[in-house]
Order: C-alpha cells, then sequence, then structure tokens
C-alpha cells in the first residue's frame, strides 16, 4: 500500500441514483489500469431526494441512502484499496439543502426561530430592516403568490403521525406548526386539551433544553393519542376548523400562518426580501455559519470519522469563497484531519490530508499558501492549457467579426459591467440592501459619517461591485493584506469613473471600511464585531455577484470565441503565450505543487475537446467570417421578427454557429438524420439554457417561450438536410478535425506532465464534445472504454483511427504509468522550459522536468493549421518541419509513447513528431 495521501492521478466520478457507489465498484479495475491513483468523488453525504448532483445536502451525519449508504461506501473502498487506489471526497461546508421535508436542522429552526438549538447554523439576519420579518425567516417556496396559494387550497393542515408534529403541508414542502400554534389547534377539542395544554407548556419554558424537551413530550403524548379511534376523529375534527376550503378556515389557516416564525412568500419574493444568506440566487439552498465553532463540529463530524477510518484521503471543498473567513476554514480543517489521521488504520496512506479548493483566480490572482491547501481544483490550469493554443493574431479580427455580426459589444468588459448591473438588481437585491443597511448602521454610529444617507451607500456599494476584479477579498480579524487593499483601490478607480461626482469620497469610505481592519480603539465587543461583520456581508456579496453576472450571465451573451468563456477563465484574455504558460508552470511548482489540473469538470462550459477545436478557429479567422457570411444569408428565410426582435438575434446565431462546428460529431455526416436529430436535441437543450442564461429576451424567471421556440425552430431547420446550409456546415466542422484533434491531445499531455496531479473528467479519456450541464453528466460507457483499453494499442497506432478517442486514451495510459513509476519527479522535480529553433519553431511548446538524475521531456505541437497542408491524419507531415530543431537537457532520451531512442540531444522536430503531435521522452 502506498504510503501518500498525494493523488498520482484523479478520476472525478458523478454520483446520483443512476449511478452508485455499487457502480463504481465495478470500474475501479478499470480506472486502475488506466492508471488513476484516487477516485475524486461528487458529494456523498445525504442529500434532497432525486438530486443529481448532490451538493445540496440536507443530512450532513449520513451518507447518501440513494447512493447506497454507507455499506456500499465500504464496498467501494474495499475495492479502491484492493488496486491500491484511494478517495477524495468533494464536501460542501458553505450550504445545505433546504425547503423540501427532509432537513432537519433547517425544519427545528423553522419550528422553533430563534430558540432553536440549530438557528446559529445558518446566516439569518433576526432583524432585517423590514420590520415586518423581525424574529422571522422568509420562507420564499411558494409556486405563486401566497394569497393565490392560500385561497387555493394548497397549504394543508397536517400532523406527521410518525413524530406527533403539526405542519402544513405544501406540494413537496413541510413547514412546522410551533409549538404555541400548535397549542391553539388543539384546545377546541376535548379529547385533545391535556395535549394542548403540553404544547402550551412547551411554547412557555425558558431555555432550549428544557422548550426541546417539553416539545418532544407534548409531540409524544399527540401521537400516543392517535392510537384510538376518538383520538384520531378529535385530531381531524381540529385540522379541519383550517381548512381553506371555507372562508372561516381560510381566515383561521392565514392567521395561524402569521404566527409562525417564518412568512411564506412566493419564490420571486426572495431576490427583495430575503434576510438569510443563500448559495448564488438559489432559495433551497442556505448558507451555513461554519465559522463557529458548533456548527464546523456538527457538519465535519462524520467527514473527520471517515478519514480517521481510513476511507477517504482527503477533500475537495465546494465553494470556498462563500465561507466567512476562507483561510481560518481551512487551516482548522487540516489541523482536524492531521488530528483524526493519527487513528488511522496502519495499512492505509498515513501522508498528510490531501485538500484542494474550489477557488476562482482572476488574472495575476493568486491563491495564498497559507491557506493550507494543496492547491485549487484547477480552473486556473484549464485557462492556461487552452489559452496557450489559441492564436493571438485571431484576436483583432475575431472582435470586429463578433461586434459586425452580433452587433453587440467588441470588449468583454462592457458586457460584464452590464451583466453586473442586472444582476445585483434583479437577483441579488436583498443581499445588496443588507450589506448596505450593515454599512449605514456603522455610519450612523460616527459623527463624521453619520449624514451618509442609506441610498447613497447603497448606489456607492454597487459601483464597487460592478468594477470588482476578483470574487473577493479576505480582509478581516487577521488584518488587510496589501493584496486585498490593491483589489479595493482597482475596484474605487473604476467606480470614480461612473460614480457621481458629488459622491465620489463615499467610495474612499467604504473602500477603508472593507477593506482595513477595524481600529483597535473600537470597543471590544459589538462595534467591532459589527465592522468586521459588514466587511464579511460584502465578502460574501461579491462572490456571487461575480459568479452570477460572468459565468452564468455574460460568458452567454459575448461570443468572439467560446471557447475563452469557460470557468475560470477571462473571455477578455485571448491567447497566453509559451512564455506566460511557463511562468505559471513554474510558479505553481514552487508554491503548490500539488495542485489539481484540469481541462474538463462537472461545471464546465464546454468539454475539453469542444474547446480545442472552437480554438481552431483563431487560426483562420477569415474562414470563420466568411462561413458567417454564406449561412447568416443562407438561413434569413428561416429566422423570424418576432415584436421583441429577429428570432434568434445575430448574437445568438453567431453563438450556435459556433456551438455547432466545435462539438459536430466526428465522422457524423449529413445523410445520418437520426444521428443529427440526436445531436440537435442536445444542442437545443444547450440552446434553450444558452438564451435564459443571458437574461437578455428570456431568462428562467420569466421565459419568453415564442423567442425560444422560433429559436429551435430556426436550429432544427438549419440541420434539416434538405436545406444547403447543413452541407456547408458540416464540411466547416470537418475543416477543424485534424487540428481540434491535435489541441485536444496537445492539452492532455500538458496536463498529464505538467506541475500539479492530473484530474481526469469522467469519460474523458474519448473525445468530450459535451455542452454546459447537465450534458457533461450524461451516462458514461465505462464497458467500451475497457475493452478499448484492453487491447493495448500503441498511441502511433491508435492515431490511424483518431476519430474514435482511443489515441487519446492509450496516451493517458501510458504518461500515468511513467507518472506511478517516477511519482517524486512530477511532484517535486524542476521544471524547464525550452525553445525550438527554425523555421518553425512557433508551433512547438516544450518543457523539462527533472529530479535526482531523471528527466523527462515534454513536447507538444500548437497552433497546427499552418502545417497540415492536406494531411489526412492529425498530424503535421514530417517535411513541413524543415529544419526545426529541438535541443534537449541531455543525449541519450527515450520516446516513452513510440518506443524509439533519440541518441543526439539535438532532435529535429520532424522525428520527434513523426508519428505523433506529441512527445514524451525520459532519459
Amino acid at each position: 500500500m502506498s504510503q501518500s495521501t498525494t493523488p498520482i492521478a484523479t478520476c472525478r466520478l458523478q454520483f446520483f441514483a443512476g449511478f452508485t457507489l455499487d457502480d463504481a465498484v465495478e470500474i475501479v479495475p478499470y480506472l486502475a489500469g488506466l492508471g488513476i491513483s484516487h477516485v475524486y468523488a461528487s458529494p456523498l453525504l445525504k442529500a434532497r431526494p432525486g438530486s443529481t448532483h448532490c451538493y445540496d445536502i440536507v443530512d450532513h451525519n449520513a451518507i447518501n441512502p440513494e447512493l447506497g449508504g454507507e455499506p456500499a461506501l465500504h464496498r467501494l473502498v474495499a475495492a479502491l484499496r484492493r488496486h491500491d487506489m484511494g478517495l477524495i471526497v468533494d464536501i460542501v461546508p458553505n450550504h445545505m439543502g433546504v425547503g423540501g421535508a427532509d432537513n432537519a436542522w433547517w425544519l427545528d429552526v423553522l419550528e422553533s426561530g430563534r430558540a432553536s438549538a440549530f438557528a446559529e447554523f445558518f446566516d439569518i439576519d433576526w432583524e432585517p430592516p423590514d420590520t415586518a420579518l423581525r424574529g422571522k425567516i422568509l420562507a420564499p417556496f411558494l409556486g405563486s403568490a401566497y394569497g393565490e396559494a392560500l385561497a387555493s387550497g394548497e397549504f394543508q393542515l397536517e400532523c406527521d403521525t410518525a413524530t406527533g408534529g403539526l405542519h402544513i403541508q405544501y406540494h413537496e414542502h413541510r413547514f412546522p406548526i410551533s409549538p404555541r400554534s400548535a397549542a391553539i389547534v388543539l384546545h377546541n377539542e376535548t379529547l385533545l386539551k391535556p395535549v394542548s395544554l403540553a404544547f402550551a407548556e412547551a411554547a412557555r419554558s425558558t431555555g432550549r433544553a428544557a422548550a426541546q424537551s417539553a416539545g418532544t413530550n407534548a409531540k409524544a403524548m399527540l401521537k400516543a393519542t392517535l392510537n384510538s379511534e376518538e383520538g384520531r376523529t378529535a385530531l381531524a375534527a381540529a385540522l379541519a376548523r383550517f381548512d381553506a376550503a371555507t372562508p372561516d378556515g381560510q381566515r383561521r389557516l392565514h392567521e395561524l400562518l402569521e404566527r409562525q416564525h417564518y412568512r411564506l412568500a412566493w419564490w420571486r419574493a426572495a431576490a427583495d426580501e430575503i434576510n438569510w444568506r443563500r448559495f448564488f440566487d438559489i432559495n433551497t439552498l442556505a448558507g451555513l455559519r461554519v465559522e463557529l465553532p458548533r456548527v464546523f463540529d456538527a457538519t465535519h463530524r462524520l467527514i473527520l470519522e471517515l478519514y480517521a477510518e481510513g476511507l477517504i484521503d482527503g477533500v475537495r471543498i465546494d465553494h470556498i469563497d462563500g465561507l466567512a473567513d476562507p483561510r481560518l476554514y481551512c487551516r482548522k480543517l487540516r489541523r482536524s484531519m492531521e488530528v483524526a489521521g493519527s487513528k488511522r488504520p496502519a495499512d492505509v496512506p498515513h501522508g498528510a490530508p490531501y485538500i484542494v479548493v474550489e477557488k476562482i483566480l482572476a488574472p495575476r490572482e493568486r491563491l495564498s499558501a497559507d491557506w493550507l491547501t494543496n492547491g485549487t481544483t484547477g480552473y486556473d490550469f484549464m485557462d492556461q492549457v487552452s489559452g496557450v493554443l489559441h492564436d493571438p493574431e485571431g484576436e483583432a479580427p475575431l472582435t470586429a467579426i463578433w461586434a459586425n455580426f452580433s452587433a453587440r459589444q467588441g470588449d468583454f468588459e462592457q458586457e460584464e459591467h452590464a451583466a453586473r448591473r442586472q444582476i445585483l438588481r434583479d437577483n441579488l437585491a436583498s443581499e445588496l440592501n443588507a450589506t448596505a443597511a450593515a454599512l449605514h448602521r456603522i455610519a450612523r454610529r460616527d459623527l463624521f459619517t453619520r449624514d451618509l444617507t442609506l441610498t447613497a451607500i447603497r448606489r456607492a456599494l454597487e459601483e464597487l461591485l460592478v468594477y470588482f476584479p476578483v470574487y473577493r477579498i479576505y480582509a478581516g480579524r487577521v488584518g488587510r493584506s496589501e493584496t486585498d487593499a490593491q483589489v479595493m483601490e482597482r475596484a474605487a478607480s473604476g467606480a470614480r469613473r461612473t460614480f457621481r461626482a458629488a459622491d465620489r469620497q463615499l467610495l474612499d469610505v467604504l473602500r477603508l471600511w472593507l477593506s482595513e481592519e477595524p481600529p483597535r480603539s473600537l470597543p471590544a465587543g459589538a462595534r467591532r464585531n459589527e465592522r468586521l461583520r459588514a466587511m464579511v456581508r460584502f465578502q460574501q456579496l461579491s462572490a456571487p455577484t461575480a459568479a452570477k453576472s460572468v459565468e452564468d450571465t455574460a460568458f452567454y451573451r459575448y461570443g468572439r470565441l467560446l471557447s475563452r468563456n469557460e470557468v475560470g477563465s477571462n473571455p477578455g484574455l485571448f491567447a497566453y503565450t509559451p512564455a506566460a504558460f511557463h511562468a505559471s508552470c513554474l510558479e505553481r511548482q514552487k508554491r503548490l505543487p500539488g495542485a489539481l489540473l484540469a481541462t474538463a469538470t462537472h461545471d464546465h462550459k464546454r468539454g475539453e475537446d469542444t474547446r480545442a477545436r472552437i480554438a481552431v478557429l483563431s487560426e483562420i479567422p477569415a474562414e470563420w467570417e466568411a462561413a458567417l457570411n454564406r449561412w447568416m444569408r443562407l438561413n434569413t428565410i428561416i429566422r423570424r421578427d418576432l415584436a421583441s426582435g429577429p428570432a434568434p438575434s445575430p448574437a445568438d446565431e453567431v453563438m450556435l454557429y459556433q456551438t455547432l462546428v466545435g462539438a459536430w460529431p466526428l465522422g457524423l455526416g449529413s445523410e445520418d438524420s437520426a444521428a443529427i436529430a440526436a445531436f440537435a436535441e442536445r444542442v437545443a437543450a444547450w440552446q434553450e439554457k444558452s438564451i435564459r442564461e443571458a437574461k437578455l429576451v428570456s431568462e428562467w424567471a420569466a421565459p419568453h417561450e415564442e423567442y425560444e421556440t422560433a429559436a429551435k425552430q430556426f436550429l432544427l431547420q438549419t440541420l434539416d438536410a434538405s436545406r444547403p446550409v447543413l452541407n456547408d456546415i458540416v464540411a466547416f466542422a470537418s475543416r477543424l478535425d485534424l487540428a481540434g484533434a491535435i489541441n485536444g491531445l496537445a492539452q492532455t499531455l500538458l496536463r498529464l506532465t505538467a506541475p500539479g496531479v492530473p484530474d481526469l473528467y469522467q469519460g474523458t479519456e474519448f473525445w468530450d464534445q459535451s455542452f454546459v450541464d447537465p450534458d457533461n453528466r450524461r451516462p458514461v460507457d465505462f464497458l467500451a472504454r475497457a475493452a478499448t483499453l484492453g487491447l493495448e494499442e500503441t498511441p502511433a497506432s491508435c492515431l490511424q483511427h483518431w476519430q474514435d478517442g482511443a489515441v487519446k486514451q492509450a496516451i493517458i495510459a501510458r504518461v500515468l504509468k511513467l507518472r506511478a513509476e517516477l511519482a517524486s519527479l512530477f511532484e517535486q522535480g524542476d521544471y524547464q522550459k525550452l525553445e525550438a529553433e527554425g523555421p518553425n519553431a512557433l508551433h512547438l511548446l516544450a518543457f523539462a522536468r527533472r529530479y535526482k538524475g531523471v528527466t523527462i521531456v515534454v513536447a507538444v505541437t500548437r497552433l497546427s493549421v499552418p502545417l497540415l497542408g492536406e494531411a489526412s491524419l492529425p498530424l503535421a507531415p514530417p517535411e513541413i518541419w524543415g529544419d526545426t530543431m529541438l535541443t534537449l537537457p541531455g543525449a541519450g532520451f527515450g520516446d516513452m509513447l513510440k518506443g524509439n531512442a533519440l541518441p543526439s540531444h539535438q532532435v529535429p522536430v520532424s522525428t520527434l513528431f513523426s508519428d505523433l503531435p506529441v512527445a514524451l521522452l525520459r532519459l
């Protein structure tokens, strides 16, 4: 058994009821044969029933029964250990699934309000500006306005016979009735008077423990009463008085609801009035306060037990920027896991726990090493490796093409700013209001700032958020950092350009309040905590503002080149130079060599090979422009003119064409109507999501069905074999095939060999031409992949039938075998960039890794369109390289992908890439 918990390579698996832990047991031998050292699992804790992603956890102390529960987890781990493999799990400390009837902590808060033992678990503002919500929770789970739902009879007062508690049932949602209200419901029935008195006693009890005990006793009494027919009849009569079918019943039911610790509301009300922190703008995910020791302990007890028992070897922390203090959390988690690790069995790895964080890094932003994590989950690498495969010469022409054809901004930053304003107005208004109110309270405590109005503070806050250049800052109890100060100054500098001149000094006030540690002169109690709380509120607002505005809005509006619209990327940054790529690799090796390296994830906007294909457009902008001219002209007759404008809009049409050629299935001809129809349905699902996420014509909250229908019909007619545009699209898509495959193999080898830990997203060992979720979470045919791997075909041989993806898998298997053999080199080895010389040196990217006398060299082809000529394979003809040479750091290298020897330290690139467009050498 390996003694290291640091992975050699991970494979991300998406678990849900359709793919369980026992299903994963069946593919362990295949993953082991591929060279995977650790399965990297999506969340395994109990989630909402039917969840397809399991990030909506409802019980942190149980393994999801829909995945097989703890017995299935033990079976999976046993299978992994038999193959010398481990398990990393995705944990979700930021939020829990709420609504429904499954989260006991949340239901207890609804029942008991601030007196609940779990009231502090959730990030609830019990004293919001809206006085009608003081001491209450907004419960925005209704599908219609409250009055409409009440009058329709959708609220049913019921008793849970298993517990003896009363609740309102609304479809799948359960809203508990408080003990005080339960006493009122039951008091008119003589047989139930003792129970009513017991509930009343529970309501009068002081102290959480006493109230909980009295409440449990009252529910037990009611449950016992229901053992008799008379008791059941009496309860039915009591509940009938609150039947909304009659005017009196409706009045009583409304009065009953008004007495609860929550206020039922239409889901749309949340954007303006919600008084608890959500995950982004999702009403069914409530923020947790893991910064509190009691909450941390309750939410991590099982995870730490799993680590102590040797069932898991590390964790991936979801949405780290949602937490109040990410640094403190990560450090505490590492300490806790290290303590738990002292109890691990002798036959499991005993190295330091492996911890990575889901963190979106802006350009030039760095993950702080003092968080004590191994690094990020790899979005930053995904951006860098994709960027270096784009031709920077294509930026200017593609910008002009996008602006001309779409009639939208050529500058992504302008799209982002507009999206941020819209998100703050329409989706996160309540969070913006709450943060402004927190800052206003601070202003009113000082004679010099008490004249700053709430409205002015809100305007200034919005302007800062519009120009905020990163997800968030981390100022707080540990003081400010120079980085935080620089970020706030950049935001303020941008805001000054558009904020009214008379109020610009307010920007400086907020900048100091939000990035400077509260002065020690402040009283140590409430006022200092008030400042710190306002800082955290701002930080927990800037992160969802960025995510919702950029990735979930502007990415769907801006289509200069969709391969750059990816999680972790900035579409305004068109390409990376080889020097920039090497610099990022060198920095990762020095700072966080254990970071994950991803090129596909469950959250990606496009599959890794879809992006690789679209990237080819950066090399052929003139051809792309000509194609757009033809297609938009040919499709004029099927475009509809609606009151809202053309359907689809020019921007949506251009992005559709990019999507079609980028994801066009390899080898699919225009005559295969069944396959085209299946592809069209996938594209249509992407199209609907893209249109709604853009929030220009349609959105999830208010779908524009006429526009969406017209756009779908446009798609289907475009792919109709009777129309000439289809053959043209198929021909253009095939134009991307070879260069796109070279890009795909290049990014694969770079991910497997660059500093960091390569992560393979499920199924992407074959070509990955997926779209955004749910398309990227489709079932994977692991049997087919295992069968192909079992053939043990060489990469060069697989290149002859490259369209089936076997060449990609063969390269992965060979490289991961070498990683296992040279684990120390890949974990600790030096990184040295190598530069070719000669007429086509620009088209090669290479580097060396060295450790204790062992050296490897990695070389890949890039920007290959000019090299391919009449090639029939994704391989530049050897003669095209001419006398381009690569100088190796030594002589006598062997090619690990082809098996041949290279005796000289001067290698012609024509020899290096004679049979494959990539090379891995070892000395």
